[in-house]
């Protein structure tokens, strides 16, 4: 069973950045699909960026693609969420969601809330204008 932990996020100026990061532990961290989720009051949970830690393979939003970049590190079993050129839409909660995956399951499985038992517990990310 997987256990994800969040850190990272904060309060930033329209056009900073933010890195978030999701620790994973587990024994199968080569073998995990990946997507980072938002939430903003009154709106639905939304994928942003995900990855299949197997062979790298990542997909975007349209509304983060350009600026967010998600990426692995295997010695520290850890995914992160570097975001940059931050706008005030972004401000949402972020989490991370994980399962077992054996390969790129496809960016509309990705982005499924539904799909994942496993969460980080969520980091807030406020931009102000």
């Amino acid at each position: 069973q997987v256990q994800l932990m969040e850190s990272g996020g904060g309060s930033v100026q329209a056009g900073g950045s933010l890195r978030l990061s999701c620790a994973a532990s587990t024994d199968s961290f080569r073998r995990l699909c990946v997507t980072w989720f938002r939430q903003a009051p009154g709106k639905e949970r939304e994928g942003v960026a995900s990855l299949y830690t197997g062979d790298r393979s990542t997909d975007y939003a349209a509304s983060v693609k350009g600026r967010f970049i998600i990426s692995q590190d295997n010695a520290e079993n850890t995914v992160y969420l570097q975001m940059n050129s931050l706008k005030p839409e972004d401000t949402a909660k972020y989490y991370c969601a994980a399962g077992g995956c054996r390969t790129w399951p496809g960016s509309r499985w990705m982005f499924r809330p539904t799909n994942f038992r496993t969460w980080g517990q969520g980091n807030q990310v406020t931009v102000s204008a």
